[in-house]
């Protein structure tokens, strides 16, 4: 085991790349206090973290700190997936990380800093590493479901969706694994494939090339797109919203044609007695006919998508709701037994800079705040913990209602709302949100202790 992928007791997690004035000694001496003068929730089995990088590394120390520990018994296994670490140990720190979220059924993971060529020269890396979300997704397997945050205060570019729209992506294969080529003048491409019980090869021939030009092949498997649909009806049942499928088998007759038949084998095989009794269903629709049919719709399902297609669409759903900040990820296995949950935004770049030169900040926390309630809502799942699900639902509860009821939100809320007209009374700092989300969640507790 790396050295730093250990479990840390609430005063051992080290308050390195955070400045001094960050967590002064009085905060520090009160948050203990509080801890000990309460009666903590205990959670019987441990969870993954996995720590992340720049300004989203420093607001998730804080949830951590304070929004978390304070309140649970919790027994954390943390791993450091910071930039620098994962080059120091040349990403077997992500392996580790992802093998021990298998182990433990959990996984609570801060955003992290994917390296293109500026980043390798930024920290001087050894290579440009993979993104260690991929890395993780493939050794979990799983779907990748987003769901927004609805919030009644934020207009919606979309206003007719009221209800969620969950959107299931399959993180596995297709352009994200493919393998393209620049075809430097005239020539034939062909697609070989080799059967491994030494039978005859297949040759395709796929273009004849008179100039230059560019060629790309990509696959998927049977057991990938097999998982991909028994996460996606579990989630429509645990939902209790229908469930869509969208390819484009008109075009790819076999490749997409392969997607729409294994999902509808398994649905008559294993789950439409299921959804006929939660009074839900399945269709499959062509990706362009989904597409419009979820703008003209008010919400309300489970969306499956292919690995471009929720790439994209994900995005649009953010959107569309209000806001990129106020998107829920979990990466779900198809047995429902592991989740890893995140932000579905990354490390803030932008703001981080700010943050180094003393400048003020506002950067949105509820989907880092999310990323930890999910992971937990899944520990008590599956230690039918109700005191830990009561909790996460109140801490959840207390995020919106902040926004919605008193008005206290990050900057990019209030531009939501007001656009050019914002002026700097309609936002706060992360600092001050995140001080407002615990004072109500304290209220909130304290009523549930009184029941």
């Amino acid at each position: 085991m790396l050295t730093r992928a250990r479990m840390l007791r609430a005063s051992q997690f080290p308050l390195a790349r955070l400045p001094s004035s960050a967590m002064s000694s009085r905060t520090f001496s009160t948050t203990l206090r509080a801890r000990n003068a309460m009666q903590k929730i205990v959670v019987a089995n441990p969870v993954v973290e996995l720590d992340g990088d720049e300004m989203t590394r420093i607001i998730w120390k804080k949830i951590r700190e304070e929004l978390i520990l304070p309140y649970l018994q919790l027994d954390i296994k943390y791993y450091d997936l910071g930039l620098e670490y994962r080059d120091q140990t040349n990403d077997q720190i992500t392996v580790e990380a992802a093998n021990a979220i298998l182990k433990h059924k959990v996984g609570i993971k801060c955003a992290t800093i994917t390296p293109d060529e500026q980043r390798v020269e930024e920290f001087k890396l050894k290579e440009m590493w993979r993104s260690p979300n991929g890395t993780i997704r493939n050794i979990l397997g799983g779907t990748v479901f987003r769901e927004p945050i609805i919030l009644s205060r934020i207009p919606k570019p979309i206003p007719g969706w009221v209800k969620p729209i969950v959107i299931g992506r399959h993180a596995f294969g297709d352009q994200y694994r493919s393998t393209d080529f620049v075809a430097p003048g005239p020539g034939k491409l062909q697609m070989v494939y080799t059967p491994a019980d030494g039978s005859p090869a297949t040759t395709l021939n796929v273009y004849d090339f008179v100039g230059k030009g560019v060629a790309m092949t990509m696959y998927n498997t049977d057991e990938s797109i097999t998982g991909f649909a028994h996460s996606s009806f579990k989630m429509a049942l645990a939902k209790k919203m229908p469930l869509f499928m969208s390819t484009k088998n008109t075009i790819l007759k076999k490749y997409d044609g392969r997607f729409k038949d294994i999902f509808q084998e398994i649905y008559e095989s294993h789950y439409k007695p299921l959804f006929d009794d939660a009074a839900i269903y399945y269709e499959h629709r062509l990706i362009d006919d989904m597409v419009a049919q979820a703008v003209k719709s008010s919400g309300g399902f489970v969306w499956a998508t292919k690995n471009y297609d929720g790439d994209v669409q994900s995005d649009i759903l953010a959107q569309g709701f209000g806001s990129l900040g106020m998107m829920t990820s979990e990466l779900i296995t198809p047995d429902g037994e592991v989740i890893e949950s995140e932000a579905a935004h990354g490390t803030v770049t932008r703001h981080y800079r700010e943050y180094q030169k003393g400048n003020e900040t506002s950067t949105n926390p509820v989907a880092s705040i999310f990323a930890w309630t999910r992971g937990l809502l899944h520990r008590a799942k599956l230690d039918n913990n109700a005191p830990l699900r009561a909790f996460c639902e109140a801490l959840e509860a207390a995020c919106v209602e902040v926004i919605d009821k008193d008005g206290i939100m990050t900057k990019d809320l209030a531009l939501a709302i007001h656009g050019r007209d914002m002026k700097r009374e309609h936002w706060v700092i992360t600092d001050v949100y995140m001080d407002a989300v615990k004072a109500k969640l304290q209220k909130k507790l304290d009523a549930q202790a009184k029941l």
